[in-house]
């Protein structure tokens, strides 16, 4: 008897599954119908009325899904509850399709979970500065960090002159970086906040003369509008605002107007206190897939494109070392967003929590966390070892490939 052989397919997205049926030579047009069909799907709707709830679990067990309530939910002795719908491509498709014209909000929970689909299935983003488009999905990209200050973390001092800063920008482009971040304001736990005047004299000259020397892009690290301007007047294109615009009203506009990309953080607090008192979330993921979905909604009401976009968890600011190491293993649920995310875990307290070391003594540890990241999503990894990340970046790039 010849041996019967069996195994799970792994499948994460419809790259995968149209691979799995293109190597099996299923019909063309079959391959079309079955799709939709080998991709499974959790999407977890929280805090609804228990009867839209139910209308929900009704809808999706009549198309072979199903959907997880809060016990208590179905006899609504509950307010509200979270609600998990489970089901394959196909059937949250049309489960979108059903509700659309309902009451009850059905309808804006169908466009919401219709934009969740759309976004799970892109496969590439583009970002647009004011000087070029970046293409991100082929490759990560790199972002190397230049920090002109004299209490980072983990290099402070070290490039406080803006000789020794455009000498390292340089050694940066020249072992791979594909974009640098410059920043003259320590965000570090406990930091105090810098003067305008001197945040722009440390910036400022890095930023005239590395652009005049390269030609990748410059992202200012900034939550000041002023800095912002002058930065972006001398060369930069993108800006990282690790406040996502919070810190300086006047941030958003200037921005608008230069038209340039940005970059938006979550961050609980602001640095001096962010990882003070209770770093509790009602739900990790959820609440700031939920801050940044709004922030982005912000910038869309003053002007600022989505395709100008980019998000970033916030990897340290007011978080637990687990919340960091959760956020990095679930990474994929901020592809919802439908911007490509950018991940700092570089030399990192939370990976000092697990290898131990000084921040300079952590790259095994960012080299792991870099490499979780991007299989898990990031399309843009922030790091201060380019050289060493650069590789680290291509291999897992390669397994993502294989």
């Amino acid at each position: 008897m010849e041996e019967l052989r069996a195994r799970h397919l792994h499948l994460t997205t419809q790259k995968e599954a149209l691979d799995i049926l293109k190597g099996l030579e299923a019909d063309p047009h079959g391959i079309q119908a079955m799709l939709p069909k080998m991709i499974h799907m959790n999407i977890i709707l929280e805090g609804l009325e228990c009867r839209v709830a139910n209308i929900i679990k009704q809808e999706m067990l009549s198309l072979g899904g199903d959907a997880a309530v809060a016990r208590g939910a179905v006899a609504c002795s509950i307010a509200r509850t979270d609600v998990i719908l489970m089901g394959t491509l196909k059937q949250m498709q049309r489960f979108v399709e059903k509700v659309a014209a309902q009451p009850f909000g059905l309808s804006r929970i169908s466009d919401r979970i219709r934009l969740i689909l759309k976004n799970l299935l892109l496969e590439s983003l583009a970002v647009r500065t004011s000087r070029r488009n970046l293409q991100l999905g082929e490759r990560t990209l790199i972002m190397g960090i230049l920090n002109v200050t004299p209490d980072s973390f983990s290099d402070g001092g070290r490039f406080a002159s803006s000789e020794m800063a455009v000498e390292e920008g340089i050694r940066m482009v020249e072992g791979g970086a594909d974009i640098l971040d410059i920043g003259g304001e320590s965000t570090r736990p406990g930091s105090d906040s810098v003067e305008v005047k001197e945040e722009l004299k440390r910036v400022i000259p890095v930023i005239r003369e590395l652009a005049g020397r390269i030609d990748i892009p410059l992202s200012i690290d900034t939550m000041k509008a002023a800095v912002a301007r002058e930065a972006l007047a001398e060369g930069a294109e993108i800006v990282n605002d690790v406040s996502s615009m919070d810190f300086d009203n006047s941030m958003a506009k200037v921005v608008a107007d230069a038209r340039a990309a940005l970059i938006l953080m979550h961050m609980r607090g602001k640095p001096k206190e962010m990882q003070q008192g209770d770093l509790t979330y009602r739900s990790l993921r959820g609440d700031i897939i939920a801050f940044l979905q709004k922030r982005i909604e912000k910038a869309g009401e003053i002007g600022i494109d989505p395709e100008q976009i980019m998000v970033d968890p916030g990897l340290g600011f007011g978080k637990t070392a687990l919340d960091n190491m959760r956020l990095i293993r679930y990474l994929g649920e901020f592809k919802v967003l439908g911007r490509p995310i950018v991940t700092g875990a570089s030399r990192k307290s939370f990976i000092g929590t697990v290898t131990g070391g000084t921040p300079r003594e952590r790259i095994e540890g960012t080299a792991a966390a870099v490499t979780a990241a991007i299989m898990n999503g990031s399309r843009v990894i922030r790091v201060h070892d380019v050289k060493t990340m650069k590789k680290v970046a291509a291999m897992a790039d390669a397994l993502i490939r294989a």
